[in-house]
């Protein structure tokens, strides 16, 4: 049994953001991850993927972008990279290729149980992020099991799909880019749009991320969220990184031939119904997307900014779309279900969870004195969840533990 002053579930950009916090504050910890640092960067991710955030919105603590070209789009083996350097820069006490079986109270804090051997330590930060389980609707289990399924953490490229029509389900980032990636491999492509975040690539003149940022849109924080539950449940935006700094949305799709129907509905055997709700949910986003750029351009005004004109996209007009398919007439192979991700902890036994077990925090303290959670979506403020927000909600997680520790010590 090995003993530390924290246990971090989690290698990734959050455990490592924490870890350089911990280091700063000397708090004696260890890094638990079940691969290796950046696990589902390297073998949940798609071929072709770049970061949907420019290369100068990758700061960490104490760590930043430091070649040649901020505005592009790291590839995923340039995320990887970035990583290591990362952990290697404050020698971060990583522990690889080390599966939690199991976290519990114990004497003075919690036994964390892996398959490399226990640790006991009074805190334990769950770094395990927003983006955990891939999430698959229950009609996918009526589907004729001849039709190919499976979500973007599976996917690598078009290569690996049987032939035929390939029908993606949800119209978030993941959605969008690989339903292009897809049809410009020369397969048909239908796409089932529900409830999305339009988002240009660039506005006047700038990456929207700029913006985004500027304009304290990214800044804003939890406790002043009209309805923080229904925030934390926003789809990802519909962005992509490319060299051409190009921006993908349903109309552009639309143009290159993708079909769009709405939101499933229902399914059996071979036929998958929709619903009639496709030009609802495109008007829907496009309602909140000026809204977003209306904010901007006061923002503009309010500071005297140097900006271009505005240029607003055209509306998105849906061409009639069926609410009913049969695959096998439709040539129909694949289903790849991008709606989403939950969260899953099988192994933790420690009353921190809801009915739809998540994980009850306020900002990321939990009501386990010493539990903590870190990279969930809206954590603190908008950016809680991304590569850029989750360095200053490491920081306040490790003040929290050094209040903790300074607590102890006067008690004792």
């Amino acid at each position: 049994m090995r003993r530390t002053d924290t246990i971090i579930i989690g290698g990734g950009q959050a455990g490592l953001a924490v870890s350089r916090c911990l280091v700063d504050e000397g708090i004696d910890h260890v890094v638990l991850e079940r691969g290796r640092i950046a696990e589902r960067w390297r073998s949940e991710r798609w071929d072709s993927l770049r970061l949907l955030s420019p290369r100068w919105h990758t700061r960490l603590p104490g760590f930043s972008y430091r070649g040649d070209d901020p505005d592009g789009f790291m590839t995923m083996p340039e995320v990887i990279g970035y990583f290591e350097a990362y952990a290697n820069s404050f020698d971060a006490p990583v522990q690889e290729e080390t599966t939690v079986l199991r976290v519990e109270r114990a004497d003075g804090g919690y036994r964390v149980q892996t398959d490399q051997g226990d640790w006991t330590a009074p805190n334990v930060i769950i770094a395990t992020g927003h983006c955990d389980v891939p999430f698959v609707p229950e009609v996918a289990a009526n589907l004729s099991p001849d039709l190919h399924q499976l979500v973007p953490s599976r996917y690598k490229n078009p290569e690996q799909l049987p032939e035929g029509g390939v029908l993606m389900v949800g119209a978030s980032a993941s959605g969008i880019q690989l339903a292009q990636e897809i049809h410009q491999s020369g397969r048909p492509v239908t796409l089932a749009v529900g409830r999305h975040i339009r988002m240009p690539r660039r506005y006047r003149g700038r990456d929207i991320s700029w913006w985004l940022e500027a304009s304290g849109v990214l800044g804003e924080r939890a406790e002043h969220a009209f309805d923080l539950d229904s925030a934390r449940r926003q789809p990802s935006l519909q962005l992509v990184g490319t060299p051409d700094h190009r921006t993908i949305d349903l109309g552009i799709l639309q143009y290159e031939g993708v079909r769009l129907v709405g939101r499933v509905d229902g399914a059996g055997g071979t036929r998958i119904r929709f619903c009639d709700d496709l030009q609802r949910n495109i008007d829907s986003a496009e309602r909140k997307l000026d809204r977003l750029l209306g904010r901007i351009d006061a923002f503009i005004d309010e500071t005297r900014m140097s900006a271009d004109a505005p240029n607003r996209r055209s509306p998105i007009v849906a061409r009639e779309s069926a609410t009913e398919i049969d695959v096998r007439d439709a040539g129909i192979s694949t289903v790849l279900w991008a709606t989403g991700f939950r969260r899953r902890y099988p192994w933790l036994h420690v009353p921190v969870l809801d009915i739809r077990g998540e994980i009850i925090h306020d900002g990321g303290v939990t009501p386990a004195p010493g539990v903590y959670a870190l990279g969930l979506n809206f954590q603190r403020t908008r950016k809680s969840s991304f590569i850029d927000g989750v360095g200053s909600d490491a920081r306040a997680i490790a003040a929290h533990i050094v209040r903790r520790f300074n607590r102890s010590s006067i008690a004792a």
